[in-house]
């Protein structure tokens, strides 16, 4: 089994106490679904970022599409793990899920 890790852009975050719970209870079922595949539940992202460049300079921002947070799921192949991320709840809040392959490198 492989590490993939889920990465969020985009979306929007709950705005009443109402809707958030509502959001929670989601995340709780989906994690739920998921059992142990989920190594990491992740965190969300603040939309403070800089960006350092190969030359070192910083720059604000991301450089690109805004990240807006990430999980960490274990699957036995890329399409596993795109069939539990279907079910995210991030998606119902307008975000997309960008699915990576992880590798160890030491």
């Amino acid at each position: 089994m492989v590490n993939y890790l889920l990465l969020y852009a985009g979306g929007s975050m709950p705005e009443t106490e109402t809707e958030q719970k509502a959001v929670m209870k989601e995340w709780e079922t989906w994690m739920g679904k998921v059992g142990t595949a989920l190594v990491d539940s992740g965190n969300p992202f603040t939309p403070n970022a800089k960006t350092i460049s190969n030359d070192g300079k910083v720059s604000d921002g991301s450089g690109g599409p805004m990240p807006s947070g990430y999980s960490i799921l274990k699957a036995n192949s890329l399409d596993e793990a795109v069939s539990m991320a279907k079910d995210c709840p991030v998606l119902k809040g307008g975000a997309s899920v960008m699915v990576f392959e992880t590798f160890n490198a030491m």
